[in-house]
């Protein structure tokens, strides 16, 4: 009974051991972005800003992943670990916080961030840091109008890109990136269908991500999203 104990605990962290593993072997720096904040929107739901906390992000991380220099930590990988730690429920993460989970995934930087939505009036605030210091390397902004929220979270991931030392993009690379726009209201929908399956409710995910494709049927992250919900 003793060695079956033992075995099963062993499996039970295979793929824990394997990811370390696999990042170990990956000599490119590690970024990680956390959820992001509402700093205290008006003119919408509550859901919806619950929502971009982790659309925001979401979209933050498939930006920063079109950079083949950095190692940047998938959002479910991320949201498990603040669940696991109970992370999620203690409100903001200060920068040694955000240090402490960058290291546990093995990542160089973590990405915080702030959002504000004052009915309509849309700005974003990041907060690049160094997980072995706790030192804030760069802070950046960008204030828009909602329509253009897409845009806010391209151009501020652009400059994370140089703030954390990395190569620019090639320039096709590039182009395609500049080429791309994500309706404001698809990139809601996707945000809500995040939030559903964090929570579990795979119809309501689905349903969400279903509606972010119809508005932008070239929603690649949405298209991902929705995949992965129906595989689990």
């Amino acid at each position: 009974m003793r060695v079956r104990a033992v075995m099963t605990t062993v499996l039970s962290l295979a793929p824990v051991l394997l990811g370390a593993q696999q990042r170990n072997q990956d000599t490119r720096p590690g970024i990680a972005v956390l959820p992001f904040n509402n700093g205290g929107s008006y003119g919408q739901g509550k859901e919806d800003f619950d929502a971009l906390e982790r659309g925001i992000a979401g979209m933050m991380i498939s930006e920063l992943s079109q950079n083949p220099a950095a190692r940047v930590v998938e959002r479910q990988e991320i949201q498990r670990l603040l669940d696991e730690q109970n992370l999620s429920a203690q409100g903001r993460v200060d920068p040694q916080t955000a240090a402490k989970v960058g290291k546990l995934v093995g990542a160089r930087y973590t990405v915080l961030g702030t959002f504000i939505d004052f009915y309509g009036d849309f700005r974003v605030d990041v907060r690049l840091v160094n997980t072995e210091t706790g030192e804030i390397v760069k802070t950046e902004s960008e204030r828009m109008q909602r329509d253009h929220m897409f845009d806010i979270i391209r151009n501020i991931a652009a400059r994370l890109m140089k703030d954390a030392n990395l190569p620019a993009l090639q320039r096709q690379a590039s182009d395609q990136r500049m080429g791309r726009q994500v309706p404001t209201e698809a990139l809601t929908y996707y945000s809500r269908a995040l939030l559903y399956s964090d929570h579990g409710q795979k119809d309501k995910a689905v349903e969400m991500f279903n509606r972010a494709i119809e508005i932008f049927p070239g929603y690649a992250e949405a298209k991902d999203g929705l995949q992965r919900v129906q595989r689990s």
